[in-house]
């Protein structure tokens, strides 16, 4: 790079002034990602594997600097590994194509053939005019007209991408080819702006095809959630702006901000063993807001057990596993329809979307959240009345070409830059990959119910809320009984001197806390009123110390395929804590019992262990 008077550093290679004087290469065609913004990059992520593998080809990034979503974006750039060229450079280099999945900044400076992909699920929602010089969505500034933000006004905005108002310079396509999925776009297009019409290619939906290919791997996934077998993945999914279900004007049915009523029941109403909840949340929130800020946010939850997907990778993976998505008018929740998973929607704003696209269709097809509604009995109606047939007119709108997008787009491409595809190895797509293992990690209190439902052997149902307020008032006194679990992190320190049983995860040989023996015995001499210490060491088991000072390993039996039950091991241990709380003994419960959580039986070895000193 160099330092000139105007203070852009620019690039000197691969390309540059004197560029043929330092690379190696010297011949490549120059492939260009434009970038706006994280969204736009993902999109981008998705079909930069086409150029592989081919030393005809050098591929180049830059960032038109023109969203107002640009935190994130150097990082998301660095790790591709790419050479970065600044943007007053790049509007400067003449390339053989340059890629984009946005209409934002001076693309009509480009030196070279322009592809726009789009970087959701076709073009749907309406967006602002752009500025006539930088051509940036007025996504920020109120105008005397906008600052309402209703939706009436809304309705007045062109469709994003499909609108002359974005797609052309001086009455002139910005692109040479513009892609989209499925005819229907098309259509559209014809009626907005006939201008671009000729610019239009159907060449698939790369991010679908990724999905559809990686559906079989969903109980993959599931297990990489920690997703327990009978236990429900629910994914809380939200596009950006303010009518968005994290937005405070969403709720669908104009409800207005769900998100106070919504994040409290997630934890309050869900029993932790039986349902796992997740966040998608769209770049726009995560990079707006700032990554800091939504943690904060959303960290009541997050103690609870929620976890938030990353907005780069898992996402996919997410609504692959779900058994739900609650989401809005996103993309995330039309892919999940799509590929057959049941939705709920908790916000829709109507005249945030052009009436006549898909998105629009699903919000007039699927069903709603309100507030008066019991979460989980609407989740649950949502997921076990489920006909994926609602929604197979709509998915067949998701692209017309399924799992042909790579193809397509790698003959576009290659056709623009003018050589020959390569001979040697057929057109592909990044497979999705295997997210690393992620269970719930809660570290609020749980409130933890237990039933005793067989003494021979011992079988104990045992249903844990993370929100006290909403235990039953009248538990049955025969049958029924309730403690205390304090994870040893909790935020809310001053619970641990009246937990009934102390929680700690780690792993066995941990040399900050473990081993087990030494742990569980130091949490009793500390926490008088204790009556269980509970060491988690892995998916399947736990080591606990009763407060008469018995050791006591619990393991789940593996399943039929001999994987691991992956159940919290820590609700077998409020099993054995309500057993022994109702005067039965520890030899009674050896060599082995049954915890029932929901539906779902899990059969637990108990394995009693040699105490050890102190």
């Amino acid at each position: 790079m160099t330092g000139e008077a105007t203070g852009v550093v620019r690039l000197r290679v691969p390309v540059g002034g004197d560029a043929e004087r330092w690379v190696t290469r010297a011949g490549c065609r120059r492939v260009l990602l434009v970038v706006h913004n994280v969204t736009s990059a993902t999109r981008l992520l998705d079909v930069l594997p086409l150029f592989d593998g081919d030393l005809r080809v050098q591929v180049l990034a830059t960032c038109t600097g023109s969203s107002p979503y640009l935190a994130g974006v150097p990082e998301l750039l660095a790790s591709t590994g790419l050479p970065v060229l600044p943007w007053e450079q790049a509007k400067e280099t003449p390339v053989d194509l340059a890629i984009s999945a946005s209409y934002g900044g001076q693309l009509h400076f480009l030196k070279g053939k322009l592809v726009i992909l789009s970087h959701g699920i076709g073009y749907n929602k309406r967006l602002a005019t752009p500025d006539a010089g930088r051509r940036t969505p007025d996504a920020g500034r109120r105008t005397p007209d906008a600052g309402h933000r209703t939706p009436r006004h809304q309705a007045q905005a062109p469709v994003f991408g499909l609108s002359p108002d974005w797609l052309l310079h001086k009455g002139r396509p910005l692109a040479s080819a513009t892609v989209l999925s499925h005819p229907e776009q098309l259509e559209r297009l014809r009626d907005a702006c006939p201008e671009a019409a000729p610019t239009a290619v159907l060449a698939g939906d790369p991010c679908y095809d990724r999905v559809l290919d990686a559906l079989p791997d969903r109980e993959r996934f599931r297990r990489a959630l920690g997703v327990a077998s009978g236990q429900r993945l629910i994914v809380v999914s939200s596009t950006w702006s303010p009518r968005a279900l994290f937005g405070d004007e969403g709720g669908a049915g104009g409800n207005g901000d769900l998100l106070p009523w919504l994040l409290p029941r997630l934890a309050a109403e869900l029993p932790a063993d039986e349902y796992r909840t997740v966040a998608v949340l769209h770049p726009n929130i995560w990079f707006g807001h700032g990554p800091g800020q939504v943690r904060a946010w959303l960290d009541r939850a997050r103690r609870a057990g929620l976890t938030l997907i990353d907005p780069l990778e898992g996402w996919r993976q997410a609504l692959i596993a779900a058994d739900c998505v609650l989401g809005d008018h996103g993309s995330v929740t039309f892919y999940a329809a799509s590929a057959g998973v049941p939705v709920l929607l908790g916000a829709f704003p109507d005249g945030d979307l052009d009436p006549g696209s898909p998105v629009a269709a699903l919000g007039r097809t699927a069903p709603e959240l309100r507030p008066h509604d019991s979460l989980r009995a609407r989740l649950d109606q949502v997921i076990d009345q489920h006909d994926p047939r609602r929604y197979a007119e709509l998915a067949a709108q998701t692209t017309s070409s399924p799992g042909q997008s790579a193809v397509l787009l790698r003959r576009l491409f290659y056709g623009l830059v003018g050589i020959p595809e390569p001979e040697d190895h057929p057109a592909l797509l990044e497979r999705l990959p295997l997210p690393p293992y992620e269970p719930a990690e809660r570290t609020a209190p749980l409130r933890a119910l237990t039933r005793l439902i067989g003494a021979d052997p011992p079988e104990i149902a045992v249903t844990r809320h993370t929100d006290a307020a909403y235990e039953p008032e009248n538990p049955d006194a025969d049958s029924d009984a309730a403690h205390t679990v304090v994870h040893e992190d909790t935020r809310n320190s001053g619970r641990l001197s009246v937990a009934d049983v102390i929680v700690r995860y780690a792993a066995e040989d941990d040399p900050r806390v473990g081993p087990p023996a030494a742990w569980t015995a130091d949490v009793l001499a500390r926490h008088p009123y204790c009556g269980l210490a509970v060491y988690v060491c892995g998916p399947d088991r736990c080591t606990v110390r009763t407060r008469d000072g018995d050791l006591v390993r619990l393991t789940a039996a593996p399943d039929e395929d001999g994987r691991a039950d992956l159940c919290d091991p820590a609700a077998y241990a409020s099993a054995l804590f309500a057993w022994l709380g109702r005067g039965k003994s520890l030899g009674e419960a050896a060599p082995g019992m049954v915890v029932v959580t929901g539906t779902t039986r899990h059969r637990i070895a108990v394995e009693p262990l040699t105490p050890a000193p102190g």
